[in-house]
């Protein structure tokens, strides 16, 4: 049990898995794998509207059937409703790589060429194959699909050549096509009957009937590569659609038997699945690039536009950080990309634009990979100018110039800040000043160079007069930091020195040595401490005020990759490519947690709330997300939840956000875990000085508030008129409680006379179980159960419960009994309010109270006494959050008013 968690990874849209689409009613889904968990999306916007749990392996296959879902993970197929599994299917020995949904049946295949046979009606009461075909010895099968009208009868393609004939009822092989020498990737029924086609790894596609066993034609990619994906329009035009793995969407006219257009790099990677939604001119793609297309053919010549995508990075990012205090993330990744992702709303997230890469591609006939800007390196954001220029500044690979970026419009800057034109080096290092007015750059050089982002002008370098070369440091500048007053500005070099400029006078107060190769900086703007990583695999802290060491660190066994501090000020994450993350106590000056994950983390950030880590990893193309346990725990201290010197075991996070990465402590015994959970403190709801309100529903209290408002408006224009031939009813005596008691038909009307007058005596003796549940509350000086009570009342019963008790007319002191319940609910509201729980349901609640008992309040003297009393409490409790209303109050119109 450490202080973060892992929570769940974002970024995943799909991966190299087949997608599989069904449709419900008017609605089409497509269910796609993301790594060992599946999501759906709704394919009318692409919006994302299921996440599946957990598996123990990565999706190899998937199907879809109304709220079903079969998932094939190693040798084993999990069946999914909706996100619940319900059965497991064991049978395969080795590892299934196809599934087909076949009406009421699943076919599943392995690489050993077993095909097993499975009925998912009835799925909780039979685990078992229906049937059982053991394909050829030289047989692997590839793909699998069922010509149209074909019944019993499916078709399997295999990685030598050939095709094979089944009729799955009988288990027999009807017929074996000899193939065109070249493995067979992909295959697909067509909507005329006995056509199918077939797609090769020679980049060949076969269009052939099968009834006669002959080729209709024969297409040919013109890239290289295999033909993955086959799909045939349903429109009424006749097109084919096939992709290839060089990421290239072909579209075939079968009419005119030529290439009618082709969609280059419609995808980074290969063209996994390609789907026409049944009479619509729109193709779904998905690729092993991270991303789901949706293309239209609504233009005159027939060429296919992008009508809308889901993605994420195509390769892993390597520069992430929190953003719209803790909604979004920044990330950088090496595909080329500068995404924001949305923590909260999936559809959200998207990638910044770099200006008409498409069209510029298009002009020059180029790859638009060849025109986007290289891999961002180091970016450096501030929010507080957003709304009047660019507030983001990007360091690139290889490039002698950064680029600013507006992240209110998601696009790239107009301005390119080039320092020093004359000498042009690589940018390696950014930073955003605490205003929101200037960006400094550091390059390979040594050169720092301070600019302004509205004008994108230069505002002058910083020279240091004892460095030989002219410029700030004598190598490569390593990192770039900014104190929150624009006084000083702290600069790293690759040699180890660091040194602190005034950032106006652009002169040299202090400098020091570190004694070994700097790696990274990270400066913290509240405390003013700075944290240097060096390549001897130690982390210091100093104090850049004083110019001294004030802390250091050591722990890590490799190189340090990235370090953040808490907002704070109080903790320092850093992480290593030895797989671990630690957490270091700045005031303590120990560390007090320790993560090992199996994949080194590569990039971190810590968010201004300090609930969320992100975290990214070496060959993942996601952002994982981790929560900090602590701040939603009652414990008070750090070392009840922290793993302090030792280094904890854990599973990165899954895409969904049920529990399925748990922490694996392999030097603890698991009983521990159980320890301390129970010495963890419970946690205390109240709040000193401050009232709780209740969990009921706010129109609930309102409409007890306002119950005669509503009554009058519902009250009926004209009485209700007699039926002519009235229905037969039972005869039924309506209660309090809402049950209906059916009155039994008597013999005369004398017995049911009888009966009526006795139900009422014991009517007015007994106790109502609101005033049961009353008296025994106010006896054992406890009134949470009542308080429970009468929330389960719907406001009229309530409203009629307090009636009941109401005294009608001039009744002396004579029957003091009748009093008690009014001075027992007078206790209630007392201890209700000095406790100062559910306030604005017991407010809600006294106001009902005193609008029907106000005026025997008034005329019974032993009443008033307790009713001063709870006017003292009310205004007692009140007062005290009013107060601090009013200072919170006061503060807003103070900074309201301000100009800074």
């Amino acid at each position: 049990m450490g202080i973060f968690e892992p929570f769940r990874a974002i970024g995943y849209t799909t991966s190299p898995v087949p997608f599989s689409v069904q449709r419900l009613g008017t609605e089409a889904f497509v269910t796609v794998s993301v790594g060992k968990a599946f999501q759906i999306y709704n394919c009318a916007k692409l919006t994302l509207v299921l996440v599946g749990p957990q598996l123990p392996k990565k999706i190899r296959a998937l199907a879809s059937y109304r709220d079903y879902t079969f998932a094939a993970y190693g040798t084993d197929i999990a069946v999914f409703k909706r996100s619940h599994q319900v059965a497991t299917w064991s049978n395969h020995n080795a590892k299934v790589n196809l599934l087909l949904l076949f009406g009421e049946h699943i076919l599943s295949a392995d690489i050993d060429g077993n095909l097993y046979i499975w009925g998912f009606k009835g799925i909780d009461e039979n685990l078992e194959p229906v049937g059982h075909i053991k394909l050829d010895e030289n047989f692997t099968p590839s793909c699998i699909m069922h010509p149209d009208t074909y019944l019993n009868k499916v078709i399997i393609g295999s990685q030598e050549g050939s095709l094979q004939l089944w009729n799955i009822s009988t288990k027999k092989k009807l017929y074996e096509f000899k193939g065109w020498k070249s493995s067979i990737c992909s295959c697909v029924s067509s909507p005329a009957l006995d056509v199918v086609a077939i797609g090769c790894a020679d980049g060949k596609v076969h269009v052939h009937n099968i009834r006669y066993d002959e080729e209709i034609v024969t297409f040919t990619h013109s890239t290289r590569g295999a033909v993955t994906a086959l799909s045939f329009s349903t429109d009424g035009q006749p097109l084919l659609a096939s992709g290839g793995s060089s990421g290239v969407i072909s579209i075939w006219n079968l009419e005119k038997r030529r290439l009618q257009s082709v969609i280059k790099e419609a995808h980074d990677g290969s063209v996994l699945s390609l789907h026409f939604f049944v009479n619509e001119p729109v193709l779904l793609s998905s690729s092993s690039d991270n991303s789901i297309k949706m293309w239209i053919f609504d233009t005159s010549d027939g060429v296919a536009r992008l009508l809308r995508f889901r993605s994420g990075h195509s390769a892993p990012p390597q520069s992430i950080r929190f953003y719209a205090n803790g909604r979004h993330i920044l990330s950088a990744g090496q595909d080329r990309a500068f995404r924001l992702f949305s923590i909260i709303q999936d559809h959200q997230s998207r990638e910044l634009s770099q200006r008409h890469i498409t069209k510029r591609a298009k002009k020059l006939r180029v790859k638009e990979e060849e025109i986007k800007l290289k891999p961002v390196i180091a970016f450096d954001c501030a929010e507080i100018r957003e709304r009047d220029w660019c507030n983001v500044v990007t360091c690139h690979m290889d490039t002698a110039q950064a680029y600013v970026w507006r992240l209110q419009n998601f696009v790239l800057g107009e301005h390119i800040l080039k320092p020093r034109p004359e000498n042009p080096t690589p940018v390696k290092a950014c930073a955003i000043s605490a205003c929101g007015n200037f960006a400094i750059l550091g390059t390979a050089g040594g050169w720092i160079e301070r600019f302004n982002l509205q004008s994108g002008s230069s505002r002058g370098s910083y020279v240091d007069p004892l460095e030989r070369s002219g410029s700030a440091h004598e190598g490569e500048v390593v990192g770039i930091a900014c104190d929150s007053t624009n006084t000083h500005m702290i600069s790293a070099g690759y040699h180890g020195d660091i040194k602190v400029w005034d950032f106006k006078g652009r002169g040299v107060p202090s400098r020091w040595e570190v004694g070994s190769s700097v790696v990274r900086i990270v400066f913290n703007r509240l405390n003013g401490l700075l944290a240097v990583a060096a390549d001897d695999l130690i982390i210091r802290l100093f104090d850049v005020v004083a110019s001294r060491m004030v802390r250091k660190f050591e722990g890590h066994t490799d190189r340090i990759t990235d370090m953040c501090f808490s907002e704070d000020g109080k903790w320092l994450l850093s992480s290593s490519m030895d797989g671990s993350l630690r957490v270091w106590d700045v005031i303590l000056a120990r560390q007090i947690d320790a993560l090992h994950v199996d994949v080194s983390v590569t990039a971190l950030s810590l968010s201004p709330n300090m609930d969320i880590l992100a975290t990214s990893h070496v060959d993942q193309n996601g952002v994982y997300l981790w929560v900090n346990q602590s701040m939603f725990s009652g414990a008070s201290k750090v070392g009840s939840y922290a793993s302090g010197k030792q280094v904890v075991s854990v599973k990165l996070p899954s895409v969904s956000s049920t529990k399925g990465s748990e922490a694996e402590d392999i030097d603890e015994p698991v009983g521990n875990s159980a320890q301390i959970e129970d010495s963890l403190p419970t946690l205390v709801l109240q709040i000193p000085d401050l009232v709780t309100l209740s969990s009921y529903p706010k129109s609930q209290w309102q409409s007890l508030i306002n119950l005669d408002v509503i009554k009058e408006r519902n009250k009926p224009i004209e009485p209700p008129k007699k039926p002519e031939k009235a229905p037969f009813f039972l005869p039924s005596v309506p209660s309090l409680s809402g049950e209906i008691m059916f009155k039994p038909t008597g013999s005369t009307n004398e017995e049911a006379k009888g009966g009526e007058e006795s139900s009422r005596i014991k009517g007015a003796l007994a106790p109502s179980v609101f005033l049961q549940v009353l008296q025994s509350s106010a006896e054992m000086k406890n009134f949470s159960e009542f308080t429970d009570f009468i929330k389960t009342l719907s406001p009229s019963s309530l409203d009629m419960e307090l009636r009941i008790l109401q005294i009608v007319g001039d009744e002396d002191e004579e029957e003091p009994e009748k009093l008690v319940p009014i001075e027992l609910l007078l206790d209630y509201f007392i201890h209700e309010t000095a406790c100062r729980n559910n306030f604005d349901f017991v407010q809600a609640v006294i106001r009902v109270f005193l609008k029907i008992h106000g005026e025997t309040i008034r005329r019974q003297s032993r009443l008033q006494d307790k009713a001063s009393k709870l006017l003292d409490v009310q205004q007692n409790t009140w007062q005290r959050v009013d107060k601090m209303f009013q200072s919170a109050r006061c503060m807003v119109t103070f900074l309201s008013n301000s100009q800074f």
